[in-house]
């Protein structure tokens, strides 16, 4: 347990902002995992509508510095691949 002063502060701010981006991340996870059961569910039109929101979700923890700028490519990039799969099977 540290002593100084500035030190006890800095702890308390970490476990802050470890507990914001424990839900950042949370939040960007349900939002992929309500996508994918869509897509699953094989509900176009519901995909259709979520893709924009989970990229919001996303692009959000990306500025707030959660994921690296590469890490939310690759997942934007999946569940829009996802959604091209799933047109392409249905034949849309």
């Amino acid at each position: 347990m540290p002593n100084i002063k500035s030190a006890k502060k800095r702890v308390r701010v970490s476990a802050r902002q470890n507990a914001e981006n424990v839900q950042k991340k949370s939040r960007v996870k349900n939002a992929i995992k309500k996508y994918n059961a869509a897509i699953a569910a094989k509900d176009l039109e519901l995909a259709e509508k979520l893709l924009p929101e989970t990229v919001s979700v996303i692009d959000k923890a990306r500025y707030d510095g959660v994921y690296a700028d590469n890490t939310c490519s690759r997942k934007v990039a999946t569940i829009s691949r996802a959604l091209s799969n799933l047109k392409a099977e249905l034949g849309k």
